[in-house]
């Protein structure tokens, strides 16, 4: 059968048209109700950017989840923290960009009144879980497990100020995202800054949380993902009041004054780019992780685009 060319032209210009959609990936990403996720996923998740053939889809689900799910590769893209990634760097790299670096401060542990290393050995503890890099670093600090109560990240100063949580006593807690800046509001003792800690141990800063990308995505994607990420990231550094505006929703006790001091706590040049100390760091959590008896082999950690 003849087929003339005006039915040829457009003929192709379906089949182009089915070929675009069938190229249309999805790639879900996983982060962390908190100001400076949002602060980072802004452009991603609001439509700033030009993202080609790839639709994000996102999910804010609290990191100690996210590290959870990761096991079964559930999204493309997620948050983790870097000890969880300890456990899975077969399924994920990790992307050169997106980090949450403590720069001579970083995880606290807050106490109704203050306690030394030893008491804190011997305290109950609630942690917002234990792949936290948080739950990692306090190991290392006090050099031994202790006894430890799971409690959601949220909920962690109510349970110290309280005394207790769902019935368990709680002594102390191991706090994360912007309640290191308001547990003072509740009257309570700063025991111990981790980050702060680890930076007299090492010279480093403290590499809380990474981006990760599965790696069956395989490498064009993978490349292709790391670069969005980057130019979400960058989109939000330089309209910066419009990014702080949209992560203020997931600020809770913040202001707009404390919210954009911590997004600048962890949204800085660090999140462009681990750089070579930003590497560096990472591969002394991991060993020293390790060394400690936590992290169950040694890890080298993998970045998309090589070390």
């Amino acid at each position: 059968m003849m087929v003339t060319g005006a039915i040829a032209s457009t003929l192709g210009r379906y089949a182009v048209g089915k070929t675009t959609q069938r190229a249309t990936q999805l790639i879900r990403v996983g982060h962390s109700p908190d100001p400076d996720d949002a602060f980072m996923f802004h452009a991603l998740a609001n439509d700033k950017i030009d993202t080609a053939r790839y639709r994000f889809a996102h999910e804010l689900v609290d990191i100690e989840t996210l590290n959870r799910r990761a096991f079964a590769g559930e999204l493309e893209l997620t948050a983790i923290s870097l000890h969880a990634y300890a456990h899975l760097s077969d399924l994920y790299v990790l992307c050169p960009c997106g980090a949450s670096m403590g720069d001579g401060y970083g995880p606290i542990v807050v106490t109704r009144q203050p306690r030394s290393r030893d008491e804190l050995a011997g305290a109950s503890i609630a942690v917002p879980g234990t792949l936290t890099t948080a739950y990692l670093a306090l190991r290392m600090y006090l050099g031994r497990d202790f006894p430890h109560v799971l409690v959601p990240f949220d909920r962690i100063l109510d349970a110290v100020a309280s005394g207790g949580y769902e019935g368990t006593p709680i002594d102390a807690g191991l706090v994360i995202h912007e309640g290191q800046l308001t547990y003072g509001e509740r009257k309570l003792s700063l025991s111990v800054d981790l980050g702060k800690w680890w930076m007299g141990e090492t010279g480093l800063p403290l590499p809380l949380g990474a981006n990760a990308i599965r790696k069956d995505l395989g490498p064009e994607a993978t490349r292709d993902v790391n670069r969005l990420l980057k130019q979400s990231i960058q989109y939000g550094l330089e309209h910066r009041e419009e990014a702080l505006a949209y992560a203020l929703q997931y600020g809770r006790d913040l202001d707009h004054a404390k919210a954009d001091r911590f997004v600048g706590m962890y949204v800085n040049d660090w999140t462009l780019d681990f750089g070579p100390r930003g590497r560096e760091a990472v591969r002394q959590l991991l060993a020293r992780g390790h060394a400690s008896g936590v992290i169950p082999r040694r890890v080298e950690p993998e970045f998309v685009g090589g070390d």
